[in-house]
């Protein structure tokens, strides 16, 4: 028997067994927090990751958007964004298809989406693949997201809180920030694994 036989049997043997019971003693939440506390802890998150933060309310939201998208010419938009988050003067629109190269899509200015949810205590954004999302390339690719939060319905405390809330068979996309990383002498390069910039408009949905 080889070591790679060796190595899938005992996955076989570990995969048919019952679960493992796992200890789950640690802190759900760090504290108490109303929901404007919790929106505030999240924003103050963001800020402090280099996202640019807005508040508005549904009637505020497409004179908003115009305005964080009028520096591009285009927009790459979900099937399932709504309608009315976008003004008629707003930049062209762009539909994500499935013929649709990386090539034709690095060349959209921008990309609007929605969320899963947000975390508060980790100032994390969490797109599912939803309708208002699309698929995970589209927030990849272009050089510009602004991701819309439905406040403080889509905002919750922690991850915990956040898995108990998501589906795992969906593609699950983790914000923390714009893409950024760091060489070996701790430089900060931004835009490597997705987009340079991120505005995160927190809409009021009461």
């Amino acid at each position: 028997m080889s070591s790679k036989d060796r190595i899938l049997s005992r996955i076989r043997r570990a995969a048919s067994g019952p679960d493992p019971e796992v200890p789950r003693d640690y802190l759900r939440v760090h504290a108490v927090r109303t929901p404007a506390e919790r929106v505030d802890l999240l924003a103050a998150h963001l800020t402090d990751y280099r996202a640019t933060v807005h508040r508005t309310d549904g009637d505020g939201l497409p004179e908003l958007l115009a305005r964080l998208l009028s520096r591009h010419e285009s927009v790459l938009v979900p099937p399932g964004l709504p309608p009315y988050w976008l003004s008629a003067a707003g930049p062209a629109r762009i539909h994500d298809r499935a013929d649709s190269t990386p090539a034709a899509l690095d060349r959209v200015g921008s990309v609007v989406t929605g969320c899963a949810l947000a975390v508060a205590e980790t100032g994390t954004i969490v797109l599912d693949g939803g309708p208002d999302q699309g698929r995970r390339r589209i927030t990849l690719i272009p050089d510009h997201h602004v991701c819309v939060v439905r406040v403080p319905g889509q905002v919750v405390d922690s991850v915990p809180q956040a898995l108990e809330r998501l589906d795992p068979t969906r593609p699950l996309t983790w914000i923390s920030g714009p893409s950024a990383t760091s060489d070996i002498e701790l430089d900060r390069v931004e835009g490597v694994h997705g987009p340079r910039v991120l505005d995160v408009v927190l809409l009021d949905a009461q």
